[in-house]
């Protein structure tokens, strides 16, 4: 079988519906054919994507994404899992434009939650009102627990990883990054409702 066929068929399998994509074959199938690759773009861009919001804001998230895919599409010829899944892979790129953004532009990182609330599920104003204190208050706790749990948070919750893959991005064990996550999450409760 030629190599255009054989990137066929992978192509095709990887055409199938988004819950039986098997991942290698949407990588093989973009390493033979580089416009393959929008199947793995399609799939990881709004993850990727919630990551920067978190960590740099809106404004640069965009371009910031763009970057990671275009690094990734640019090194995937050179791309081997070695065990660990594509997305580690692309979030070790987030995280590293994250850091060299951060270190440019000297901004401190972005919020982990949203400005707006939705009002439409407040009986009141003065819902509404408890509300925003209550995300003004948790923020502030947000911004006291320094740049690398805000890391793990921003992975976990914008970005969507699972324990497995963070420890894959940040190099420690998933054991490690589970038991960090809970003391984080458990802290972050404590001192809300002390409040």
């Amino acid at each position: 079988m030629n190599s255009v066929a054989g990137a066929d068929t992978l192509l095709l399998k990887a055409a199938r519906s988004e819950g039986d994509h098997d991942e290698a074959d949407l990588i093989r199938a973009a390493q033979e054919r580089p416009e393959a690759f929008g199947a793995l773009y399609e799939r990881h861009v709004d993850r990727v994507y919630r990551y920067f919001q978190l960590r740099v804001g809106p404004a640069d998230a965009a371009d910031l994404t763009q970057q990671v895919f275009l690094k990734a599409f640019r090194s995937l010829p050179q791309y081997k899992s070695r065990g660990l899944p594509f997305l580690a892979w692309l979030f070790r790129i987030a995280r590293n434009l994250a850091t060299d953004h951060h270190r440019s532009s000297m901004q401190s990182p972005g919020e982990l939650l949203p400005d707006v609330i939705d009002a439409t599920n407040l009986a009141s104003p003065e819902e509404a009102t408890l509300q925003i204190e209550r995300l003004r208050y948790l923020r502030s706790l947000l911004r006291d627990i320094g740049p690398d749990k805000r890391e793990l948070l921003a992975m976990r919750f914008a970005g969507g990883l699972t324990s497995r893959e963070i420890a894959a991005v940040m190099g420690k064990s998933e054991a490690a990054i589970k038991k960090q996550l809970n003391r984080i999450i458990h802290t972050l409760k404590e001192q809300y409702h002390e409040s």
